[in-house]
């Protein structure tokens, strides 16, 4: 398993939108995304633009099922 870079939680969004994920709602600072076809839900939360920690950075690639790979290319690409 190779290095997870940590992003912040604006390009991780950016990311879900790539990937066909859109926005349900959003309580407080806290952003719900359900995928359009197969329903996979996961939660990003969006503090101040700061970092995701790499716990919850790893939770939302497991929600989402991407593996670290795909996860690094499209990090590259998003700005």
């Amino acid at each position: 398993m190779s290095k997870l870079n940590i992003i912040s939680a604006k390009k991780m969004i950016k990311i879900l939108y790539v990937l066909g994920f859109e926005l349900v709602r959003s309580k407080g600072s806290h952003h719900f995304f359900i995928h359009k076809e197969d329903g996979k839900t996961t939660v990003i939360p969006v503090h101040n633009n700061e970092d995701l920690g790499s716990g919850i950075l790893k939770n939302i690639l497991r929600d989402i099922d991407l593996d670290v790979e795909e996860y690094e290319k499209l990090r590259k690409k998003v700005r």
